[in-house]
């Protein structure tokens, strides 16, 4: 007995020594994964010793001294909210005033389409939650129907419909020779996208090039998308942000809705509303009649539901504070038109001391551009010279964050770009 009890142990301890070494291989062989290329450049910017760093990498407002900002309007909600005695679950769908105020700025504050109820709607987490929750729903109704992405885009709407397992395409946008839209270009590769394609347009400030077709432009695109029977995407990250009117930055979305077609649309409150770690937004899905709205909501409803169950509540209570009080409202607005302000008072500026200092360049794309962003030509080569001799930090592409710029550094920023580039 006592042999088969020391055999046995031994078998054990065997058995339980190959257990550990197998189960210490499960994560042997994963690499690590590359740096986001946005997001990396805040990490270099905060190992940069030199007091004369400037991040112009950044999507995030800053004011003219440089630093964050917390919009008076939130202040004010904040303090309505505090001390909240439900903190219980949202519904599936999330917040039903939060999603209700949103549906208003986006399809206009008497619009038919929320009358008559055709509006599938649910809280989302921020943009990037919005955009990968109809990734998902696409790929379960339409899984083998491509989306076609702008080039340039936003980097993570590749990862987002990528990883959702959506084919995807790309349609020609961006002109380098004349750094603003390749409007040819966009409407032929529209034309040759099989019928019945997927089309993610950014509805204002494009980013990252900061370049929008002009209105005239957005109803041809329109009518050229319903011929062909495509479903067009609204990212629409910026509303607001761009001209500082609420109304003309949504003006591309009315225009599809003038036009007939259903749409799918994102919005997000980081950018307008400075909500950037609250990740609160909305996906709505425009759909033919009310009973087709309810069963595309129960469908978004589930899909979510695996995903992350509930949205969160904190940042919803903030933004249907905001949009359901109108006074609150009312300096919102405000707000957002000094923010979008600054960034346009900024790119004059920096358009200004570049020409000053003799660049052989043209500069005019930087007041003609929209938004947050300049995509303003560099190469890479150019840029890692900003980052190398003058620890000016941006994304590698050339995308400027017009918001990273204020009074204090625009010269500082002039030299530079004009030291690296008067040669090219």
């Amino acid at each position: 007995m006592a042999i088969c009890n020391s055999f046995t142990g031994k078998l054990i301890r065997r058995s339980s020594a190959d257990g550990i070494r197998f189960m210490s291989s499960w994560f042997r062989n994963i690499d690590q994964a590359p740096k986001d290329p946005i997001l990396g450049v805040t990490e270099a910017f905060l190992a940069d010793q030199s007091p004369s760093k400037v991040n112009v990498g950044v999507g995030a407002y800053r004011d003219d001294n440089g630093k964050p900002v917390v919009l008076d309007c939130v202040r004010e909600a904040e303090k309505r909210v505090a001390g909240s005695q439900f903190m219980e679950y949202l519904p599936m769908g999330g917040s039903i005033k939060m999603v209700e105020e949103s549906l208003k700025l986006a399809y206009g504050e008497n619009s038919e389409f929320i009358k008559d109820k055709r509006i599938a709607a649910v809280q989302a987490l921020s943009g990037t939650g919005a955009c990968r929750l109809f990734a998902a729903f696409q790929q379960r109704f339409h899984p083998n129907t491509q989306i076609y992405i702008p080039v340039p885009t936003w980097a993570n709407h590749h990862n987002i419909w990528r990883d959702a397992g959506v084919p995807l395409k790309t349609f020609r946008y961006y002109y380098p020779e004349s750094r603003g839209l390749d409007f040819a270009g966009l409407m032929e590769d529209i034309k040759n996208a099989p019928d019945g394609s997927f089309f993610l347009l950014h509805a204002c400030a494009h980013n990252p090039t900061g370049v929008d077709p002009t209105e005239e432009q957005w109803r041809e695109i329109s009518s050229l998308i319903k011929s062909k029977g495509h479903f067009p995407f609204f990212d629409m990250a910026y509303q607001g942000f761009a001209s500082g009117n609420l109304e003309r930055d949504a003006k591309a979305i009315s225009i599809f809705l003038e036009d007939g077609h259903l749409i799918g649309l994102a919005q997000s409150y980081a950018k307008n509303m400075g909500l950037y770690g609250q990740r609160v937004g909305c996906l709505s899905v425009l759909c033919e009649d009310e009973k087709q709205a309810v069963a595309v909501k129960s469908q978004l409803q589930l899909i979510s539901r695996p995903m992350y169950s509930n949205p969160p509540l904190h940042g919803a209570l903030i933004v249907s504070t905001v949009l359901g009080d109108p006074e609150l409202k009312k300096l919102w607005l405000e707000e957002v038109k000094v923010m979008a302000d600054r960034i346009i008072g900024m790119r004059t500026t920096l358009r200004e001391n570049l020409e000053k200092r003799g660049s052989p360049l043209p500069w005019q794309h930087i007041t003609n551009q929209i938004g947050m962003f300049c995509y303003s030509g560099m190469t890479p080569e150019q840029v890692d010279r900003l980052t190398s001799e003058f620890h000016i930090y941006m994304t590698r592409n050339g995308r400027i964050s017009m918001a990273g710029i204020n009074s204090g550094n625009v010269g500082y920023i002039a030299d530079a770009i004009h030291e690296v580039t008067k040669s090219a």
